[in-house]
């Protein structure tokens, strides 16, 4: 895989995931560049204000701030260009709700359950 997408934005709260995922991403040569977001309030705050402007999103639910779900209806209300910006929700939670809330979402292109692997990215660059 050759760098399908210039800039990946990555939101976990969680630091291991963060790491395993960033490894991944960057052995598949997924992205131009990554960028790590540990808050998701600092994630739309990076949006709004223009300092990244990705093509994708890998979004985490279960956050202590705010949930993928919270950050979803904030990055609604952004005023950016939204319609080329892809987001997959990473996440670990196996909750049949999550799973159906994602799948209703107009943002999210798919769930993906962590960790990430090449075998997932390859599935969607394919």
């Amino acid at each position: 895989m050759s760098n399908p997408y210039k800039t990946c934005l990555l939101i976990d709260d969680n630091y291991i995931d963060n790491f395993v995922t960033r490894k991944v991403l960057e052995a598949s040569n997924f992205a131009e560049t990554i960028v790590v977001r540990q808050s998701p309030t600092e994630a739309i705050d990076s949006l709004r204000f223009g300092i990244i402007t990705p093509d994708v999103i890998f979004l985490d639910i279960r956050m202590p701030t705010m949930s993928g779900f919270e950050f979803l209806r904030e990055f609604d209300l952004l005023d950016i260009d939204k319609k080329n910006i892809k987001i997959f929700m990473l996440s670990s939670s196996l909750d049949p709700v999550d799973m159906k809330q994602s799948a209703s979402n107009k943002y999210i292109t798919q769930f993906i359950h962590k960790p990430l692997t090449l075998k997932a990215l390859e599935e969607l660059s394919a």
